[in-house]
């Protein structure tokens, strides 16, 4: 912790004393989960910088950025197009919470039987904990689900919030009101930077955040090779980081990541044996820094080889499609793109049903650990469906329903043990 560090943080008014009980107990938690492995690739290195200063470097870089005029757009959901923020000259980041420690600080006002997620990112808000929500200037909610939106309303009180309409159905009217909701999101976005929107700028932005999709992109694939070259936790951290950092730096990083793992398939190397049970990990979100369910799994001898999530493939797998140069086409095929995210807040959601059938069959996985938060209702009870289509194709199931506490850990551990023989 440098002094620079804590003079900034103390400009963006954290309350410091919870702020560094968090940050001391990040590092152990850090150390037995991640730098405990072995033969982790040397790319990683990048990442572990990254997390040792997680509310240091990436928040001086947008703290530099407002002093000099330029605005922070905070996000909690893969639906707002960040291609938009980008083109305006803002910065856009992920802002979703992992964690039990900011909990107890939004229970104060939120109703405890809200999902863990809502109720951590809520109170870093609330307990001046998170200096990325402390730097940005606006920050933007959507309507995927109701205690979302409920908690928006409260958060409004305390920080610039602006709610985009998520549709609850694919159908063609649905998709003119997401339409103009983007065209909405970027005449906000314009007011707030008191700049415009071009097309040249949007370009810009629509290949660099399709670079960083075809760099995460790379790395799933190699995910799919026998041995696998890098370990569950491994990969899903490179994706926590790139709600994040920069946008160009992160493709880099991603890239030269895979080069090395490129030669390590070459040579046949992997992180666990080529007989190592294979899951994919579909559900709920997983936000920095919860690490628990691929711990446990990875811990009993298995490797996660995927995850259907937004902090999976719903992040990356679709680009936006090259649309010409005009400014309104290159808005519908950006409200395009994100419309094809497969998100429970949709009905019917067949797309997401044959999304995990399909994973589960190119990656090879012998199973699929359905993981949902717990009063985290549209994957709680989508997770019917997904049992139900699963028990047809033959692929087995476990579901998980957890926080982001430690109390339920050895009752997870056991049943994964037993799914891991049964499989």
């Amino acid at each position: 912790m440098t002094n620079d560090n804590v003079q900034m943080w103390e400009k963006l008014d954290i309350d410091m004393k919870p702020h560094a009980m968090l940050m001391t107990a990040l590092g152990p938690m850090y150390q037995e989960i991640y730098l405990a492995q072995e033969n982790r690739p040397e790319g990683m290195g990048f990442y572990d910088m990254v997390v040792g200063d997680i509310h240091g470097i990436r928040v001086r870089e947008l703290h530099e950025h407002s002093k000099t005029g330029g605005k922070v757009v905070a996000t909690y959901c893969v639906f707002v197009p960040e291609e938009i923020v980008w083109a305006a000259g803002g910065i856009p980041v992920g802002l979703c919470a992992g964690t039990q420690f900011s909990i107890p600080i939004a229970e104060s006002v939120l109703p405890r039987n809200t999902c863990a997620l809502i109720k951590s990112s809520f109170g870093f808000k609330l307990g001046r904990i998170c200096p990325y929500v402390q730097v940005s200037d606006l920050i933007v909610g959507e309507t995927t689900c109701d205690g979302k939106k409920k908690m928006f309303e409260i958060l409004g009180l305390h920080h610039q919030v602006y709610v985009m309409e998520v549709p609850n159905k694919k159908t063609p009217a649905s998709r003119q009101l997401w339409l103009d909701e983007v065209n909405d999101f970027k005449d906000v976005i314009e007011d707030l930077t008191g700049n415009k929107v071009t097309a040249e700028n949007l370009k810009e932005a629509i290949d660099n955040v399709n670079r960083r999709r075809q760099a995460l992109k790379r790395l799933y694939h190699l995910r799919k090779v026998r041995p696998v070259p890098i370990s569950g936790k491994d990969a899903l951290l490179v994706t926590q980081v790139s709600f994040y950092d920069d946008v160009k730096r992160n493709t880099e990083m991603i890239n030269k990541l895979c080069d090395e793992l490129d030669q390590r398939v070459k040579a046949g190397g992997g992180v666990a044996p080529a007989d190592a049970k294979r899951i994919l990990v579909s559900g709920s979100p997983i936000a920095i820094p919860n690490w628990k369910l691929h711990h446990i799994i990875e811990s009993a001898g298995a490797v996660v080889v995927g995850e259907e999530s937004c902090t999976g493939t719903r992040f990356f797998s679709d680009l936006v499609e090259s649309s010409g140069d005009g400014l309104d086409a290159q808005i519908k095929a950006i409200a395009d793109r994100y419309m094809n995210i497969h998100c429970a807040c949709f009905t019917p959601n067949e797309e997401r049903l044959d999304d995990i059938v399909r994973m589960a069959k190119e990656y090879q996985v012998d199973g699929v650990v359905h993981y949902h938060l717990q009063f985290c209702h549209t994957y709680a009870t989508e997770a019917v469906q997904v049992e139900k289509r699963l028990e047809e194709e033959g692929i087995p199931l476990l579901r998980i329903e957890t926080d982001y506490g430690d109390e339920d850990t050895g009752q997870i551990k056991n049943r994964v043990d037993a799914f891991l023989e049964m499989i």
